[in-house]
């Protein structure tokens, strides 16, 4: 087991005498340190988002912000009159984080143990420790990614989505026909393994087994016959997803065997787990194999676990699993006897072919 913190996937922000210096109601006037700006800019470019909980008015308050000329790098701010843990819980769930993801800084020490009361696994910390943050290991991924450095743009990209959403007035379907969606699943190369491990570290909700693979254990991988890793980027009108999606895969003879499913919580409601599984179905009948795929039941993988029943996989013994080994500990084999599924109707598919040898992998 690692002794690495969890990182950080989100900083949530007091205003007054912790952002920025001063009172916004009382003082009228307060500065931002070119310090503390400093660090905004870098936790953003390591990709880490941030957003703000402030007792303030909101309008005055968000105002002073884009004078400051930090404005952008905020999302879902909460300026309101209500508790911080409230604040925090909204951010969390407009973001779909995981609260032990997701930290807090706060010159009072009421508020700070207001939030720690309600919401144990968030991280607090104090004005004063501001400018050590970047030093932190929770706030120091070990590497980041060219989708890393874009994550915000790709989170606000998504609240524009939702808000047409909201607006758009037909069924489901027909809006995301609307968005002009495309996935693209491709066979890793070196410069993607760093996306890859990093969407095994980041990924809870839809991570089948919560397994980790290190950078080192990828590339190895790589080099095997046997063996398939594949990235799966979305994209729309709105712009690029990012990756969104790995997938580890290693084939026998008469079943594949899917030792590793973990898609971004941020395409749920895009359907892209069910494009993605009826393509590997699809892909393994027209191979003439069975699929296997590994699942280890957690409190908060409920999801994928139902994205693998509604695809067809079950817990029926089957001879062929007996040349499939389990990754881990708890780990459960799911089975699924395939047959030719229909291409996605609400996005265009760009992929390949799996049953042609991986000739990157030779």
């Amino acid at each position: 087991m690692s002794d690495k913190p969890t990182l950080v996937k989100c900083l949530v922000w007091d205003l007054d005498n912790t952002l920025w210096q001063g009172t916004l109601l009382e003082d009228g006037e307060v500065h931002l340190p070119d310090e503390i700006r400093s660090v905004i800019v870098e936790l953003d470019q390591r990709g880490i988002l941030q957003s703000v909980a402030s007792r303030n008015d909101h309008d005055l308050a968000w105002k002073q912000l884009q004078a400051l000329g930090v404005d952008e790098y905020f999302l879902h701010p909460q300026i309101n009159w209500g508790n911080k843990s409230t604040s925090v819980q909204k951010i969390a769930d407009k973001l779909q984080f995981a609260l032990k993801t997701i930290a807090f800084v706060d010159d009072r020490p009421n508020e700070r143990a207001e939030v720690e009361f309600h919401h144990p696994e968030v991280r607090t910390y104090t004005e004063a420790d501001v400018l050590a943050l970047l030093d932190r290991p929770e706030f120091s991924p070990e590497v980041v990614t060219v989708d890393a450095r874009r994550r915000r743009e790709m989170y606000r990209a998504n609240a524009l989505r939702d808000e047409e959403k909201d607006s758009f007035d037909g069924p489901d379907e027909a809006f995301l026909r609307s968005l002009d969606l495309v996935m693209a699943i491709k066979r890793a190369d070196g410069e993607d393994i760093s996306r890859v491990e990093e969407l095994t570290l980041r990924t809870s909700q839809m991570n089948a087994t919560g397994v980790h693979y290190s950078d080192e254990t990828l590339r190895g991988l790589l080099k095997d016959p046997d063996h398939e890793v594949l990235t799966i980027t979305l994209s729309d009108r709105f712009g690029t997803h990012g990756a969104v999606g790995v997938l580890l895969l290693e084939r026998h003879a008469a079943v594949w065997h899917l030792k590793l499913l973990a898609t971004s919580c941020r395409v749920v409601t895009f359907g892209a787990g069910t494009v993605l599984l009826n393509w590997l179905v699809d892909q393994a009948a027209q191979a003439g194999v069975h699929l296997a795929a590994d699942f280890k039941p957690t409190d908060r993988n409920r999801m994928m676990e139902i994205a693998y029943r509604f695809a067809g996989f079950t817990s029926d013994a089957c001879d062929c699993l007996a040349t499939v080994t389990s990754t881990g500990a708890g780990i459960q084999s799911l089975h699924l006897v395939t047959e030719r599924r229909p291409d996605p109707t609400t996005m265009r598919l760009i992929s390949p072919d799996l049953t042609v040898a991986n000739a990157f992998s030779r």
